[in-house]
């Protein structure tokens, strides 16, 4: 099972995805954020937005990182597990609230700016919406184009 075009082979498609490429791999060069934070990110934007592909690759990854089961498990109900921390939790509240734009006149709340900024300085916040933002782009890619899950292997595409 294939998806419907391959991004990285079309030329059009891989001068666009080269660069979001290249802004994910200056937010996760920067360490400005906390890997276990960068991925579950990643994964909460990718179960909202229904990127099985995206799913695939952050899970095994973070796993391979050191992630627990049990928090990886529990991501989708971030709010009633008592396995993150405050700050993790401020980071996937702005996650959610990010992703669904589209839900919320407003946009992101100033209740959930303020929450993670008090866990977060000013390049930390910078960080973690370029990341949002970036997965957000990813997951809308990978979902349209039907990108398939399951064969991922942990770092091979880098």
């Amino acid at each position: 099972m294939g998806g419907r075009i391959n991004m990285f082979e079309n030329p059009v498609a891989g001068k666009v995805w080269k660069h979001i490429i290249a802004a994910n791999k200056a937010i996760v060069d920067s360490s400005l954020l906390p890997v276990a934070t960068q991925e579950l990110v990643k994964i909460r934007a990718s179960q909202i937005n229904g990127c099985g592909g995206c799913l695939d690759m952050h899970t095994k990854d973070a796993a391979a990182a050191g992630e627990t089961a049990v928090r990886l498990n529990l991501v989708a109900a971030w709010r009633e597990a008592t396995v993150f921390t405050e700050a993790e939790r401020a980071a996937l509240e702005l996650t959610e609230q990010g992703t669904r734009l589209a839900d919320a006149a407003g946009g992101v709340t100033d209740e959930a700016w303020a929450n993670a900024a008090k866990h977060y300085n000013e390049d930390q916040l910078a960080a973690l919406v370029s990341q949002i933002a970036v997965i957000n782009a990813f997951n809308r890619g990978n979902v349209m184009i039907q990108t398939p899950a399951g064969s991922y292997e942990p770092g091979m595409l880098g």
